[in-house]
């Protein structure tokens, strides 16, 4: 079976407009046009296969529309604040781009409801050229430091979902190892870590560490035990620590 990938970064309730989560958003769009090329494009889903993607403007008024149009209301067609706002958007745009070629972007940003928990998700191309291009642990570490500089969160992880489903009934959110992840400075420092595992920091912010050069795989009974006994020394640590 084709493994496929995602990266994403958690916060817990956080209270913000749809203006700031607009702003959020750019910065995002901009650092990740940045690492790439093939994130300088976005497009919004359709709401059908029969309809093509239309381009999406990613500045801040375009943007902040989006969130506001995301936003939850009741059975009266009122606003429920409190849960914050949605958006989805496309690296790929249909039909022109095979759907298992471009990353899909979900975004839940602004609510202050507890235990409610924000994110973003970017699943990655699982096909082609794309796939070969994004797939790797440069470029994943690239997306997290975006995810990391446009929405300051608690956790940020990049991973295979046949890895998550491996480990999740073991770990929550906060305490799952992936492939690469980062740990706000604020958590302790990152302890020594066997090879070849990477420790990189992200500005003043705190670090990623990388299990592996290589393509993390599930199927890889020596990634899955690499994995297990990072796991273990973070543990051990006090680094690896719930969502807030």
């Amino acid at each position: 079976m084709i493994e496929t990938y995602y990266a994403g970064a958690y916060w817990g309730p956080r209270q913000e407009s749809a203006e700031e989560c607009a702003r959020r958003a750019q910065v995002f769009f901009q650092a990740m046009a940045s690492h790439d090329p093939l994130f300088s494009r976005w497009f919004k889903p359709p709401r059908s296969r029969r309809q093509a993607s239309e381009p999406l403007p990613l500045d801040v008024p375009t943007l902040r529309e989006r969130f506001a149009q995301g936003c939850t209301r009741n059975d009266e067609g009122g606003i429920i604040e409190d849960l914050g706002f949605l958006t989805f958007a496309d690296s790929g745009q249909w039909p022109n781009t095979p759907p298992r070629e471009f990353s899909s972007l979900r975004v839940t940003c602004g609510g202050y409801a507890e235990p409610l928990s924000n994110s973003c998700v970017l699943n990655l191309p699982s096909a082609g050229v794309p796939m070969e291009h994004v797939v790797r642990a440069s470029m994943l570490a690239n997306i997290l430091r975006a995810m990391i500089l446009a929405w300051e969160p608690e956790r940020c992880f990049a991973t295979s979902h046949a890895h998550l489903e491996l480990v999740e009934k073991r770990a929550g959110v906060g305490t799952f190892v992936g492939w690469i992840m980062y740990f706000p400075r604020q958590l302790g420092p990152v302890p020594p870590l066997p090879p070849p595992v990477q420790v990189e920091p992200v500005e003043d912010k705190g670090s990623l560490v990388i299990l592996t050069p290589e393509r993390f795989t599930a199927s890889n009974p020596e990634h899955v035990a690499l994995a297990a006994h990072v796991h273990e020394v973070l543990s051990h640590s006090g680094v690896l620590k719930p969502l807030s």
